[in-house]
């Protein structure tokens, strides 16, 4: 559990091929959501989303979660985790969405604190990165708050086909790779 600004508490509860999973990813695939994501996506998009996002535990790349205030038991956002490549190694990559109604609150950074928590759990990568578009102030401040350090712009290919500029955050999960072949 962590806490935004103002004291508000935030866990991560794991996604789930569930009818009530679907729906918030819908509520997140409006036009003032996607905004810096190239827009909202079709709904058999938004579909697929859900399956690989109920899948992604089974390939032990990451997790995705439904991010929920603790006091109020309510459902707020999006975030997760999991794997790509990046400049020659493989790295572990985070997004989020918190509703509308809820921004501002400090939500989105207590859950990335929290999602760097789990990640650096699983003891596989040594990084976390986030990208967000330079034109989104928000998501930047996000990942500031979140004790990401900003490595630069760069290109980020999304939605496929379509090039953004991107600021490269990355949190160090752990310092070095563990020899998990050393004797103990």
């Amino acid at each position: 559990m962590a806490q935004g600004s103002g004291g508000v508490a935030v866990r991560l509860e794991p996604w789930a091929d569930t009818p009530s999973h679907l729906e918030l990813l819908r509520r997140n695939n409006s036009p003032e959501m996607m905004k810096h994501l190239g827009g909202p996506e079709s709904e058999e998009r938004v579909l697929a989303r859900h399956r690989r996002y109920a899948e992604l535990p089974g390939r032990g790349g990451g997790r995705m979660y439904r991010i929920v205030l603790v006091r109020e038991a309510e459902v707020v956002g999006v975030i997760g985790f999991w794997e790509r490549e990046w400049r020659g190694e493989t790295v572990y990559e985070t997004g989020w969405g918190v509703l509308s109604p809820y921004q501002g609150r400090g939500i989105a950074a207590a859950a990335a604190r929290e999602v760097a928590r789990a990640a650096a759990a699983e003891d596989v990568h040594r990084q976390l990165h986030a990208y967000p578009s330079i034109g989104h102030p928000a998501s930047n401040g996000v990942c500031r708050k979140a004790g990401f350090t900003l490595l630069g712009e760069c290109e980020f290919e999304y939605p496929a086909g379509s090039v953004i500029r991107c600021n490269d955050w990355r949190l160090e999960l752990r310092s070095a790779p563990s020899d998990r072949s050393a004797p103990a």
